[in-house]
């Protein structure tokens, strides 16, 4: 992505893992004087589905994109095992001490924000506040089998359009207000092109074998990672019509910290994009009480 000037509004980044993979960041500049703002996208994404949001926050914060290992930019593991919230992790907590943050708020979707949990435990000190875009401490179990259907299913379009109406059709029920230009957008963010001139998924197929089995998609006791960010600010946004976080334990999310506070998205599944007005507000809101 490139201003009016055509010059970059990012930086490409990269790290090692524990492991030996490179892994990349997108790096977009902003004060130094304030905490920077971590992204850790879900399961099937990567970092481009941060692009709006960066934009809208970068110059006033830095922001950092990540391509998780097997998605995006990001080197594809030798074992698929290691394609659990652990490992991914790790992965974070390395590009953490690799760019000697000493306060981050993160905003993680869906397996971002089982990330951004866990974090809460083991960064502590730097940890700042946290957005959780459409996930929780427990999972729903329609939308788990949901996401079990079609992970790790390669397919391929002739045409962006084509990938777009195939998004449209399988993903209807959770963006029924799209229409084809918000179907392109989604398609340029969750697809690439290969050497082949065919548009395919961008992660590694094999990120579905572990999370096809059962309690691989989270920790071990979540709540008691969620309530580990403690008195730190944190927004719980939700989609009204997600399968993946019921409205019953969000709102018990939002009584179990004293700052935590709690957004709904209408007319939006799992997971809202975080640029639907009522979730940028309260982006804006969270980040006003983080100096």
């Amino acid at each position: 992505m490139t201003d009016r000037r055509n010059q970059p509004l990012f930086n490409d980044g990269y790290w090692w893992s524990n492991d030996g993979l490179r892994l990349h960041y997108r790096d977009y500049p902003g004060r130094a004087d304030r905490p920077a703002v971590l992204c850790i996208p879900g399961l099937t994404r990567n970092a481009r589905d941060f692009e709006v949001l960066a934009q809208r926050l970068c110059g006033e914060r830095r922001v950092i994109a990540v391509d998780l290992r097997g998605r995006g930019e990001s080197g594809y593991a030798k074992d698929p095992a290691t394609y659990v919230p652990m490992t991914y992790l790790q992965d974070v907590e390395a590009l953490i001490a690799e760019l000697a943050l000493d306060r981050f708020v993160v905003i993680g979707t869906s397996l971002g924000g089982i990330l951004a949990m866990l974090l809460a435990g083991t960064e502590r000190e730097r940890l700042a506040g946290a957005v959780l875009n459409d996930v929780g401490p427990e999972l729903d179990p329609a939308g788990l089998t949901r996401i079990r259907g079609y992970v790790g299913k390669a397919v391929w379009h002739p045409t962006w359009v084509h990938a777009a109406r195939a998004l449209g059709e399988a993903n209807g029920d959770a963006y029924p207000g799209y229409g084809i230009e918000d179907w392109l957008a989604m398609a340029k963010r969750l697809y690439r092109l290969n050497s082949s001139g065919r548009i395919v998924l961008d992660y590694d197929m094999k990120i579905a074998e572990p999370f096809r089995l059962p309690g691989n998609e989270a920790g071990p006791d979540m709540w008691s990672a969620y309530r580990a960010f403690g008195e730190r600010p944190v927004l719980v946004v939700r989609g009204a019509l997600s399968d993946i976080l019921a409205e019953e334990p969000a709102q018990r999310m939002a009584q179990a910290l004293p700052s935590a506070e709690l957004v709904t998205v209408a007319g939006v599944g799992h997971a809202p994009t975080l640029d639907e007005p009522e979730a940028s507000a309260a982006i804006d809101r969270l980040l006003a009480r983080i100096a």
